[in-house]
């Protein structure tokens, strides 16, 4: 096996020293273009690859950053890592993914690791049930951190979810067609994104005087959906109207009703949250409430570089409102 190539190989094979590949590689000095290019086709030549963590220990600056998730596989939060990505590599930066599946001690040594490896910032969904000592090892560590969804933390930057709002907005807007039984379907933990919504769901079932509330877990994945919406109409068979607490299980819930020969829409009301690519283009495309995921993911990517570019900057909290978006899974009361 070859050797790694180094600035002295690409030197070498360049004809020239050291310091001016070093020069021609960040940019600097006074270098002939013809020099230039030269050094370019032996670094091309040679597949050699600056290591960016010998620049960083130069330079002050780690261009990597860390991007601390629950559930990857949920498109929600692919297409929130997508914007987040976008916009970073825009910038120069390189991102790292992982995911918690919301288990504390693994998102420990993920954080550990994360700084020993010196990454330049901070994505995270802290996991539910995360140690004060997590927080403390960012504080003292000084690591330029932005909470994604869960707002644990008054002295961290926040990018979220205005939760309760929406889905009282999505309850409200059943009442108003005439449904008076309304479920909330989704979520098992009760994270505080869930306690969120869930509180919004009541709130409106009580402004306008509804039944009962009816709140039916289900992990949020489609199939976990399909059968907890089967479930959920057996024990109560009066509710002809569902918010849930994603789209996943939203259009899980959906399959539910058009294998035991109802219409969405029509004999159940689905509404979904999130807005997932997936949403518009199901049968029928799904009523959700809209968060655009990965324009999300461009506003957390944004705050991070400004806490980045200016440390002591007062801490933010940046909430967006969810919209109504009305497709094909609801309707009036039959």
């Amino acid at each position: 096996m070859a050797a790694k190539p180094t600035l002295g190989t690409v030197a070498k094979t360049a004809g020239v020293s050291i310091p001016t590949v070093s020069q021609v590689l960040r940019g600097t000095g006074r270098i002939s273009e013809k020099t230039r290019e030269k050094v370019l086709q032996a670094a091309k030549d040679l597949h050699y690859v600056p290591d960016a963590r010998a620049a960083a220990m130069r330079s002050g600056e780690n261009r990597e950053i860390g991007f601390v998730i629950n559930q990857l596989s949920n498109p929600f939060n692919a297409e929130v890592v997508s914007g987040v990505v976008d916009l970073l590599e825009s910038e120069g930066y390189l991102v790292s993914i992982v995911d918690t599946r919301d288990n504390a001690d693994r998102q420990g040594r993920q954080l550990e690791a994360f700084i020993r490896h010196g990454r330049g910032g901070l994505l995270w969904v802290p996991a539910i049930e995360t140690p004060v000592e997590t927080f403390e090892l960012l504080t003292r560590q000084r690591v330029p951190t932005v909470t994604f969804l869960r707002n644990v933390r008054a002295d961290l930057d926040h990018v979220g979810i205005r939760n309760a709002e929406a889905t009282a907005k999505a309850t409200n807007y059943l009442a108003e067609l005439g449904h008076k039984h309304i479920a909330y379907l989704g979520g098992t933990d009760m994270s505080s994104v869930r306690a969120e919504r869930i509180a919004g769901y009541e709130s409106a079932v009580t402004a306008h005087g509804l039944s009962k509330t009816v709140i039916w877990p289900s992990e949020d994945n489609k199939r976990a959906g399909l059968n907890a919406l089967k479930a959920l109409r057996e024990a109560h068979p009066e509710i002809t109207a569902v918010v849930c607490n994603g789209d996943m299980v939203a259009l899980g819930a959906v399959l539910a009703l058009q294998q035991t020969g109802l219409i969405p829409g029509q004999d159940v009301s689905i509404i979904g949250f999130d807005d997932i690519a997936d949403s518009e283009v199901a049968t029928p495309p799904l009523t959700t409430m809209s968060v655009s995921p990965q324009k999300l993911g461009n506003r957390l990517a944004r705050v991070l570089l400004d806490r980045i570019q200016d440390p002591d900057m007062p801490v933010t909290v940046s909430e967006i409102s969810a919209e109504l978006t009305v497709r094909g899974t609801t309707g009036a009361p039959v």
